[in-house]
């Protein structure tokens, strides 16, 4: 599933680096200039780009070409095991001491330093400070290390198995079962059905220590990596690093070939119809694999095809997200691509569903029609313009930030370059080139795409269920038999017309009646004469995004407790209706080619919006927002479609373990509260769900806007918000009443509580300590609270993953709030054997109970203050950081100011402070949570 989505996403960059006026189509494409690309004598490839955003950091990637497909017969899962020990100790930080290194330098294990492993490449991640010539030099100490100098002592490696199989343990479960029946397959005769790269458990657990060895020495050699460097650096000086620090490395003599692996074509049709106990969802998949190995993109001719295609799957895309938004959806959700599998060398036309469990077929031959109707009728004009107008706008809005991307988006991007031979060439060159082929495809080249994709042979069918009493598991025959569709009972697509306008209705614009601006963080409020107040700020760290929020205070708080149960599930689906008497496909059809998106939301003590869109698309924004507000759709049987699509994806939620767990755990929890509904919609609690009553409330929570403050952050124009706040928010109906955050007085279930939760056949556990309660908001405790729960997640890697080996993640959190009570909150979670439970909750215990002693050590409060050093510089440039700030600053009425000094109050915390909240706060009663199998 990850890998179809990678694919997806990737499907739907790709018309973002295509194609240039007045080439040939046989000319190559050529490499952004403004990369630094070279190879060193051993067959090292390196990638070295200067980019400022963020400022005083660099990315340090580490890429070798070589995953667990090149594992021998008992190797297996030693590609991931190798890359765990990389971190567990080389030649100049040995044992802990390289986690410990870089959390001192504000790099925190996990989210910031990591790594991953798959068939066929091993990539390890490296952000650090570039500001100071130590850190870099160290940084580069580490990259050598992991990729020569490993230590791979017996005594690291026994203790690593434990942190592996611990992993292993958390890919256990339904989906785990049915995928190792399905992929032999999928991925017919093929190495890769033999060589997932988490490996076997027996080898895991009995491998010698020369097997991992052998491994790191044969597939761990210069003429396999790359070495990429992307921040805000010194190109020259850091390729004298690269050279200093790997050009004295050497390949192994007699090297093993990296050998390829594909996936033979086969005659059948495979069908692999799987079902578990504890499976959550039905899904299906349906493969059309290429006969042949996937097409470099060279050429321009290549990047047409590759553009051709987009449009094709973007067409076919929009008929079946309509299908979804119709009355009776055939299936949750649905989508369709021509992309790559599991396997690097082999591509298919792929269809993906989920599914109602009782309609299999009925979804499977929904696909399958609509592929055929796509090949004996085409598309129509008006769905090409539209694609071509979606990618179009795509391709120019990552035009119009290309000075403004990530350091990591070009990592990645020269990792594919380096690893697929995938195009690189830069913003400006790409844009122009989609700009100008784009015109040069016609719909008969998209039209004919379906004819190679369509085949009688090399398919593959996977249909995964639950299985259950009165659950008829459907048949390979039926399979066979859905696959074949009579063309001649198709008809064409009808393409309803485009609407003219989002709103029905006319505007009768307000106006402003004060502007006031802030200096100290460069905003500006306007007061309209409806009450409601607009504060945006002018930011340049994006040209091409603007997020927009709206808040009031009010909720589901003010809602009965009887009302509460008839709307708590439907609120979700009160947007399927539309509005302005549009539906969602008229509305999709619409906005092709504009980037705007809102969404209203009621919380338990706000209504509010969210959303973004570009500078030039802001208008439709701000109709959205007018229209939500005035003319939302009361569309019964738009909300009936909402719950098919949502007893889908629910019904069967329970059966998985970990689900089942939240739901029981918190029901215990507020077996006091009257409003506790359960966090899914069951049949029964479908069935006393009121539509009507819901819309109802929802336009009493939406009848006055002049409760409302809207935020805008982004490359706004401040001429431009002034007219269409006057236009579209200050004509909007209004009051004078002005509503606050209600308590309700319903807490969670007090006490030195355990609670023990059976569910699931795996050896699986999971551990939730809680402690919770009322207390004074205190924005000194807060800060002290947030850092008291990094402090010891700290101290539980090094004890309960590190020195234990119990665990492979675990994470401590603190928090205090201020609305709609005072109150604080801390959980420590993690997963594990269920034999460990026990002594592993009493190792994080005594962690947290060293703290409250003792207090942290200062060397850890030092690590956390690096980290939120590091992350406030690049937040400070980021929209979303800010806009998280203005709609904080109005709920808990501090000032949005405070923004300015956040990175002094965390310098500003002491040891004793956070010992402080530990011991007021955590020394009292506890809620321990636990998951342990049947």
């Amino acid at each position: 599933m990850k890998q179809i989505l990678k694919s997806v996403l990737v499907l739907l960059l790709i018309p973002v680096a295509i194609f240039a006026q007045d080439l040939k189509g046989t000319d190559a494409i050529p490499f952004d200039a403004n990369v630094k690309k070279g190879t060193l004598k051993n067959g090292l490839t390196y990638y070295i780009r200067r980019n400022t955003k963020p400022e005083n950091k660099v990315d340090l990637r580490l890429v070798i070409n070589a995953g667990s497909i090149l594992e021998t017969d008992d190797q297996q899962g030693l590609a991931h095991f190798m890359e765990h020990m990389c971190f567990n100790g080389t030649k100049r930080f040995p044992k802990n001491q390289l986690v410990d290194y870089l959390q001192s330098i504000g790099v925190k294990f996990g989210q910031h330093l990591n790594a991953y492993t798959s068939f066929d490449e091993t990539v390890y991640f490296l952000p650090i400070p570039s500001d100071n010539p130590e850190k870099l030099e160290k940084g580069f100490q580490i990259l050598e290390d992991w990729a020569f100098n490993a230590n791979l002592t017996p005594e690291e490696i026994d203790k690593e198995r434990g942190v592996v199989l611990e992993e292993y343990r958390l890919g256990l479960g339904a989906d785990k079962r049915m995928e190792d029946k399905y992929i032999p397959k999928m991925m017919y005769n093929s190495q890769y059905a033999n060589r997932l790269p988490i490996g076997k458990k027996e080898i895991l657990e009995n491998f010698k220590y020369d097997k991992l060895i052998s491994f790191y020495k044969d597939w761990y050699r210069p003429n396999l990596m790359s070495v990429i460097v992307v921040g805000d650096i010194d190109v020259a000086a850091m390729e004298k690093k690269i050279k200093d620090h790997f050009e004295s490395y050497q390949n192994p003599k007699n090297e093993k070939p990296r050998k390829t692996f594909d996936v033979p074509n086969h005659k059948e049709t495979f069908v692999a119809i799987e079902s578990d106990k504890e499976a959550a969802q039905t899904q299906i998949q349906l493969l059309y694999k290429d006969y042949g190995l996937p097409k470099k993109v060279k050429t321009i001719n290549d990047l047409k095809e590759n553009l051709t295609e987009g449009l094709f799957s973007t067409m076919l895309n929009n008929r079946l997200n309509e299908l979804t938004n119709s009355p009776t959806p055939p299936f949750t959700y649905g989508f369709t691509y021509h992309g790559g599998t599991f396997a690097r060398n082999k591509e298919a036309f792929q269809s993906f569903a989920m599914i109602d469990e009782s309609k299999q077929i009925e979804a499977l031959k929904v696909l399958v029609t609509e592929n055929e109707r796509v090949k004996k009728f085409g598309f129509t004009t008006g769905e090409f313009e539209r694609a071509k107008s979606e990618i179009l706008a795509r391709s120019e809005s990552s035009y119009k930030d290309r000075d403004k991307k990530e350091s990591e988006d070009y990592v990645w991007r020269y990792q594919s370059n380096f690893l697929e031979q995938s195009p690189s060439p830069d913003a400006e060159w790409s844009f122009n080139a989609t700009k100008n082929l784009l015109p040069t495809i016609t719909l008969n080249d998209v039209n004919v795409l379906i004819k190679d994709y369509l085949k009688d042979d090399n398919k593959v069918v996977v249909i995964t269920s639950p299985e259950k009493e009165g659950l008829k598991k459907v048949t390979e025959q039926e399979v066979l038999a859905a696959l074949k569709v009579n063309a001649n009972d198709l008809k064409p697509y009808e393409d309803r017309a485009v609407a003219s306008s989002l709103l029905r209705n006319p505007v009768k614009a307000g106006s402003v009646v004060k502007k006031e601006t802030n200096d100290k963080i460069g905003s500006t409020t306007l007061t309209l004469s409806n009450g409601a107040k607009v504060t945006y700020k002018k930011t340049d760290f994006k040209n091409d995004e603007i997020l927009l929020e709206a808040l009031s205070f009010g909720g589901s708080n003010l809602y009965t407790n009887d009302e509460m149960k008839k709307v708590q599930f439907a609120n979700g689906g009160l947007t399927e209706a539309g509005f302005s008497g549009l539906d969602q496909n008229d509305i999709d059809k619409f906005m092709a080619g504009k980037i705007a998106s809102v969404s209203p939301y009621i919380s338990n003590t706000t209504e509010g919006f969210r959303g973004s869109t570009t500078p030039k698309d802001l208008e439709y924004a701000f109709q959205m927002v007018h229209a939500y507000f005035t003319d939302l759709n009361l569309n019964a049987a738009a909300f009936e479609g909402y719950k098919q699509k949502q007893s889908n994806f629910f019904e069967n939620m329970m059966s998985q373990p970990s689900f089942y767990f939240q739901q029981e755990f918190y029901t215990y929890l507020n077996k006091e509260n009257p409003r506790w509904n359960g966090i899914v919609p069951t049949k029964e609690k479908w069935a006393e769900v009121d539509y009507q009553l819901a819309y109802n409330k929802y336009k009493e929570r939406f009848a006055n806007a002049g409760d409302f403050e809207f935020f805008f952050v982004g490359n706004v124009d401040d001429a431009t918000m002034e007219e269409f706040s006057k236009k579209y928010i200050a004509s909007l109906p209004s009051n004078n009443v002005k509503e606050s955050a209600k308590d309700l007085g319903y807490r969670l279930l007090k006490g030195d509580i355990k609670k023990v939760v059976k569910k699931g056949k795996d050896p699986k556990s999971n551990v939730t300590i809680m402690y919770y309660g009322d207390a004074t908001y205190s924005p000194k405790e807060a800060i002290a609270m947030t850092a008291l729960g990094e402090v010891l997640t700290i101290k539980l890697i090094e004890e309960l993953r590190e020195n234990e080996s119990g665990v492979y993640g675990v994470s401590a959190r603190g928090s205090m709030n201020k609305m709609p009570y005072g109150s604080y909150n801390f959980n420590i979670g993690f997963p594990c054997g269920p034999e460990n439970a026990e002594k592993l909750i009493a190792s994080a215990l005594t962690e947290l109970d060293k703290i409250i002693k003792n207090g942290p050590e200062e060397k850890d409060v030092n690590k956390y203050k690096e980290a939120e050093a590091m992350e406030y510089k690049k937040k400070m440039k980021e929209n979303r950081y800010w806009m998280t700030n203005f709609t904080k600053s109005f709920m808990n009425g501090s000032s949005p100011e405070d923004i300015l000094v956040a990175s002094e109050n965390v310098k500003a915390v002491t040891a004793k402070e956070i010992q402080d909240v530990a011991v007021k706060y955590l020394s009292k009663d506890k809620t321990i949570g636990i998951l342990m199998p049947e």
